[in-house]
């Protein structure tokens, strides 16, 4: 049997994005249904610093990072964390704001650069996200995020080497620039085929109506 045929899927996220991970598993739903024995989907993410300004240990809890960020009430913030929460476990999602401890993730992204390398790239950014939503563990500082790496099968000393040397610096300063090109001011950003754009963390049906357009106007071009 030959393998099925592969739409590629560019995928604009940020670690520290609460969305990024839902609109992931509302698009592997889509990807299940939309995926058969001719057709399939090859997926590569890219990086978006939300707030690339924040330090790698932040003084305070996920409420206070949004009061200064967005400059919203406390009240307000906790209500809009409770619906996230709410949305997140709609998709099997457990996410734990309290425990969480918010970051620069550009290191992170440097190490799902790396991870893309050697060919691990959707597991470590699948471990970075639960790390951070749902575990509380911190994914800013490099021992850390290497005891992360090994968690899915890469090398500890490998990955300590390419962070601390900025090995992947300029790959992820490269997404931001495409990121920029694009025209994408929010994440997550999905671009189907490097043709149809879908933004946001929207509902499976509508992820897999576009895989479907994406593929019926490729056949209809060959």
């Amino acid at each position: 049997m030959t393998a099925p045929a592969t739409l590629k899927v560019d995928i604009w996220s940020d670690i520290a994005c609460p969305w990024c991970f839902i609109g992931k598993r509302k698009f592997e739903t889509a990807v299940r249904a939309f995926s058969d024995d001719e057709r399939g989907v090859e997926v590569e993410f890219h990086s978006y610093e939300l707030s690339p300004d924040t330090p790698v240990d932040f003084d305070g809890t996920e409420i206070d990072f949004l009061v200064k960020h967005k400059l919203m009430a406390a009240a307000q913030v906790e209500q809009m964390l409770g619906q996230v929460s709410a949305i997140a476990s709609s998709v099997g999602l457990a996410y734990d704001f309290d425990a969480l401890q918010h970051t620069n993730t550009v290191k992170a992204h440097e190490l799902t650069h790396f991870a893309k390398s050697r060919g691990h790239q959707a597991a470590m950014v699948e471990r970075l996200m639960h790390a951070y939503f749902e575990q509380g563990l911190h994914v800013g500082r490099i021992p850390d995020l290497a005891d992360l790496a090994e968690d899915v099968g890469l090398d500890r000393a490998d990955a300590v080497r390419a962070l601390e040397s900025g090995e992947f610096a300029q790959a992820v300063k490269d997404d931001q620039a495409q990121a920029r090109a694009y025209g994408i001011s929010g994440v997550p950003f999905f671009v189907i085929d490097g043709t149809f754009g879908v933004s946001g963390a929207q509902n499976p049906e509508m992820f897999e109506a576009a895989l479907n357009q994406a593929w019926d106007e490729r056949a209809q071009s060959r």
